[in-house]
This record gives structure tokens, C-alpha cells and sequence, in this order.
């Protein structure tokens, strides 16, 4: 079966091998029941054939009637005990090689989510949501197809042939010659009509990550559509996507709908050239009995279906080989940030930055110019600046969630890509400026920091961020389900939800983004108080708008459009004239008119 299709099509597949291979006892255990299973199925035509002899004996009168029923029953007794064993068989061969494609599905989908975890956020900027969906769901899906049902039909197929082709050779070579004379053509067929299946596959499935790019995006974005009143400019732009998608399908439906009926006509003609070419041996004495012609029709016709399937497979292989390059083209890209040591490092939070810079890939912004400064272990860094001044930039370098272009970070001595990537994260606390909890509960999106924590820690940690009084006046407390995004919280909640997830796991660099910005001043200070003593003897690092959230640091820093231009402590910056005392001034003025 492989056979029929080039071998550039099949390259991309090569990437299965590896779980073929593991999986190998199972195949050829199925393999061999396939092989056992056919040979009973060939039973059949033997025993059909042996009816007709038996008949043909019994009008000409050289067999008596007791011999002739003994005979019939012996080969109907026959017939059925092995059409029996060949569907029993076949059920254990489905069973097998099927399992397979699951066991394979299981394993490609792992690889590929954990591929995903370890591609830098560069990765995430260039590719949609939707795209990356659908790659490890349906592109998936498609590729198992082709693991199970394509390879068992094909096996299935491969050795259908071969057994049916030396019973056939044995009762009549001529004959046989005949019958499967439309075979080549057949095989012409499949592998021009296999070209055209593989690039309109292809063309399916990227408008498949199209149209789940553009639902998934809709349901997300959904608060905005409705604000907006968009809802039938929307629904028009789906229509279209959607139209084009089965514009696409139909196309790659219209080649497909060509196998069938070419399968039938062939089988057909290989009937009717049985049925001419053995009645005429018969007639000239060449074959000895109408049975033979009997068997050769129901080689035939065992044959029509696995033929039929010819079609059908071929197709399955080339979506799948369309998919899993698409599924390649992902594997293929090499993390950008790399895991330089399995050694394990300790991190304490000594931060040293010098003479960093730094520029966007996606939108070549550069957000930092030549930044340097020094946080000590158990000292709190805070850093103020206008929006876009590349405050957040600075947290997500410390977290090596990017590699900078230019200039030196170290951590405790130790360049920042020296340490062990994995126990450097594991020693920071982050909370993001946009607060993102997981559609699941609220204890649980807190125990996300610590996956031991007790119900206590949990507790502990939701006070320390303000949020426990909140959390038990909903019905299930902390066993409330939340929506996507953590959307049945308010922004303030989320916040804090997301602060308490970072201090449960008592990290040596607790990093703040913004976090506060939409909380009162009241549960600020408070938040604030807690943290102070909670990071005694750790390293903080503050981004905020607010001199509140600053003005106890060891250390500030104002940013602007990249690089520093205030540096000192609170009571030295207000002294000093600059974008800090004027931030000061506006925002005590603000509330003082409050």
C-alpha cells in the first residue's frame, strides 16, 4: 500500500518513526493476527469452489446422495467456523494496531505542549492562538488517523493481496494474469490524484487554524463586541472566513469523490474479465471445473474493498502528512532561551545590572538603553517611569523570559544565562501588571505557586494580600470555580489573588508589576505593610505609577523612553527637581483634594 505514494510526501512523516518504533511489539503482534485472520478469510473461496465439485459430481452421478450432502455440509461446517476465527481475529487486529494510534496521539500531543512551554514569548508574539490550537488538536487528530485506521488497512491490505495472489496463481496463473491486469492502472491513478490531495489538504487545514484564530479571538475579546455593538460585522466576517473554508473543503472533496467510483469500475472489469476469460478456459477444457471461476469472483470481490479503501487511505495519508509538517514546522524551531546548565543553582537575589540594552524582535523598539544598577539581597528596588519607559522590560530580563542584546546581568556574581534557568524562576515570585488566573478555583490558582501548600499557607498567603475577607463571602470560598482569564473577579481581586500566588512560595526576588494599580490607597498601604515584612531578607523589585508603592524602597529608579534618569532614595528624589518630585507633588495634591 505505502508503495503507491512518493516518497517526498511521506518525509514529514518520517516523525513518527520514533513512537512506530516503541510501539513496535504492538504492531507486530497486529501485523500477524492481520496475517492469520486473512488466511482463515481464504477459507472461503476454497470451500465455495469445492461446492461446485461436489455438485458438478453429484450430476454426473459419481458421487452418491449421502456422499454428496456429507461433503456440502462438510464445507458449509467449514465456511462458517473460519469466517468465524477471520472476524474474531480481525477484532484482536483492530484492537491492536487502533490502540497504537492512540498511544501515538498521546505521546505527539505531550511533545508538542511541552515543545510549546519551552519557546520564548517571541514565539507567542508571532503565532495566534488559534493556529497553535489547532495544531496540537486537530492536526493531531489527523495524523493519528493515519496511524491507526491508514497503517491497519494498509497492513491489512498488503497482506490481503499477496495470500489472495498466490491462491489465485495456484488455481489458475492465466486467469490470475487477467484479473489483476487493471491493477497498474489503478496505481497511476492513486498517485496523480494523491499529488493534488496533498496541496489541497494543506490549503484545509491553515484555513482550519483560520477560522479557530478567529472564534478563539471572538470569544476572548467577546466584552469588547458587545461594547461596541459589532456583533453583525462580526458575524459577516465569520460568514466569509467560513464560506472560504468550504470553498477549500469542497475542492479537496472533489478530488477525493474521484476514488471510489474509479475502485468500482476497476473491480468491475476485473469481474467481468473472470467471468469471459474462465468461461472460455472452461469451454476449451483449460480449467476443469465452474467452481474455479466461482473462487476467482470472490477473490475478486474480497479484493474490492481493501481496493475500495486504496482511495480512502491515500487520502488520510496525505492530510496527515500535510498536518504533521505543519506540526514540524513548530518542533523544528529552536528554543531562544536556553537552558545553559543542568548543574542546580542556588539563587539569594544579589541583582547587578550593567550597561544593559535591550530591543523588541517583533516591533524593534528598543526599550532599554544602557541601564545599570545594583540591588542587594534583602533590599527593595522600585522603579517609576511613563508608560512604555521599559519598566516591565527589566522584570522580564531578571526572569530571563527574553536574553538582552547587550551589556551584562548578573545574579549573585554569576552571569544571568550561567544559572540554572529552572531554579532561577523558581526562586522569583512574579506578579504581572495584567493579573492572569486559570479557569479553575480560587485555592487552586494560589496554590499554582506552591503545589504542596496546605489550606493554611493558602489562607495566610490570601490575607497577606488582602484578599481572605473578599474570597469568604463568596458561596464556596476558595473552592469557587472562576471563569476564563479569572473574569468573575473584579480587577482589584485579581490582583490580589494573583500577589497571593507569588508570596505562598516565599521567594528570594519577588517581582511587582503594577500590581496595586487597581486597589484603594487604604488596601495598598496594607498590602504594602505585609510584604515589607514578608521580603525581610529578600529582594523586591516595584514597578509602579504611584510614589505610595515607592517611597520605602532601599533604592528607586525613574525610567523614561529606556534609560535612567533619576536614581536615589525617596527623601533625596523629592528634594530633587525632576520627574519624581513632580509626580510627588501631583499625586499628593490629588489627595489631598480628595
Amino acid at each position: 500500500m505505502l508503495g503507491y505514494y512518493p516518497t517526498d510526501y511521506m518525509k514529514e512523516l518520517k516523525h513518527l518513526n520514533k513512537y512506530f518504533l516503541k510501539y513496535k511489539l504492538h504492531l507486530i503482534v497486529g501485523s500477524l493476527i492481520t496475517i492469520f485472520a486473512r488466511l482463515f478469510l481464504l477459507y472461503t473461496p476454497r470451500y465455495v469452489k469445492q461446492i461446485f465439485v461436489t455438485i458438478e459430481k453429484y450430476f454426473e452421478k459419481s458421487i452418491t446422495k449421502d456422499v454428496f450432502q456429507t461433503e456440502l455440509q462438510e464445507a458449509i461446517f467449514y465456511i462458517i467456523g473460519a469466517a468465524f476465527i477471520a472476524s474474531l481475529l480481525t477484532f484482536f487486529m483492530r484492537q491492536t494496531i487502533i490502540n497504537v494510534s492512540r498511544y501515538i496521539e498521546f505521546d505527539l500531543k505531550n511533545e508538542i505542549y511541552e515543545h510549546y512551554q519551552k519557546l520564548s514569548l517571541n514565539f507567542y508574539k508571532r503565532n495566534r492562538t488559534g493556529d497553535l490550537m489547532n495544531r496540537i488538536t486537530e492536526d493531531v487528530s489527523r495524523v493519528r488517523m493515519f496511524g491507526g485506521p491508514a497503517l491497519m488497512y494498509s497492513i491489512n491490505t498488503l497482506a490481503l493481496f499477496v495470500i489472495v495472489l498466490i491462491y489465485m496463481i495456484n488455481a489458475s496463473p492465466k486467469l490470475t494474469l487477467y484479473t489483476v491486469l487493471p491493477l497498474p492502472i489503478l496505481s497511476v491513478i492513486i498517485y496523480k490524484l494523491s499529488k493534488e490531495i496533498h496541496k489541497r489538504s494543506t490549503i484545509v487545514q491553515e484555513y482550519l487554524s483560520k477560522l479557530s484564530t478567529f472564534t478563539q479571538e471572538s470569544f476572548s475579546g467577546i466584552s469588547v463586541i458587545k461594547a461596541y455593538g459589532i456583533e453583525p460585522q462580526n458575524s459577516l466576517n465569520f460568514k466569509v472566513l467560513a464560506a472560504e473554508s468550504k470553498a477549500k473543503q469542497i475542492n479537496l472533496a472533489k478530488v477525493q469523490a474521484w476514488f471510489f467510483p474509479m475502485m468500482v469500475l476497476l473491480i468491475g472489469t476485473s469481474n467481468l474479465l473472470v467471468i469471459y476469460i474462465g468461461g472460455m478456459q472452461y469451454i476449451n477444457g483449460e480449467i476443469e471445473s465452474i467452481g474455479t471461476i466461482a473462487e476467482f469472483i470472490i477473490y475478486v470481490n474480497m479484493l474490492t474493498w481493501p481496493v475500495a479503501t486504496v482511495g480512502w487511505v491515500t487520502s488520510i495519508i496525505q492530510q496527515a502528512e500535510a498536518s504533521q509538517k505543519r506540526i514540524n514546522e513548530f518542533l523544528k524551531i529552536e528554543p531562544e532561551i536556553k537552558n545553559e546548565t543542568t548543574q542546580p543553582s542556588d539563587v539569594n537575589g544579589n541583582i547587578i545590572f550593567n550597561n544593559v540594552s535591550f530591543t523588541y524582535e517583533d516591533t524593534n523598539i528598543q526599550a532599554l538603553k544602557n541601564v545599570s544598577f545594583k540591588v542587594k539581597q534583602g533590599e527593595t528596588l522600585a522603579i517609576l517611569g511613563k508608560t512604555g519607559s521599559g519598566k516591565s522590560t527589566i522584570l522580564d530580563l531578571i526572569g530571563r523570559l527574553y536574553d538582552i542584546d547587550q551589556g551584562e546581568i548578573n545574579i549573585d556574581n554569576k552571569p544571568i544565562s550561567a544559572l540554572n534557568l529552572n531554579d532561577l524562576r523558581n526562586s522569583i515570585g512574579y506578579v504581572p501588571q495584567d493579573a492572569f488566573l486559570f479557569s479553575n478555583t480560587i485555592k487552586t490558582n494560589i496554590k499554582f505557586g506552591k503545589q504542596d501548600a496546605t489550606d493554611n499557607d493558602v489562607i495566610e498567603a490570601a490575607k497577606n494580600a488582602q484578599v481572605h475577607k473578599n474570597i469568604i463571602t463568596f458561596n464556596k470560598g476558595y473552592d469557587t470555580i472562576l471563569g476564563e482569564r479569572g473574569i468573575t473577579l473584579s480587577g482589584g481581586q485579581k490582583q490580589r489573588v494573583s500577589i497571593a500566588r507569588a508570596i505562598i512560595k516565599s521567594p528570594n526576588i519577588l517581582l511587582l508589576d503594577d500590581c496595586l494599580s487597581a486597589v484603594d490607597t487604604e488596601t495598598e498601604e496594607k498590602i504594602l505593610k505585609n510584604l515589607s515584612k514578608i521580603s525581610k531578607g529578600k529582594t523586591a523589585i516595584i514597578v509602579s505609577h504611584r510614589i505610595s508603592s515607592a517611597k520605602k524602597a532601599n533604592k528607586i529608579i525613574v525610567l523614561e523612553h529606556g534609560e535612567i534618569i533619576q536614581e536615589g532614595t525617596h527623601d533625596s528624589l523629592i528634594n530633587t527637581p525632576g520627574y519624581y518630585k513632580k509626580l510627588y507633588l501631583k499625586q499628593l495634591s490629588d489627595t489631598t483634594s480628595k
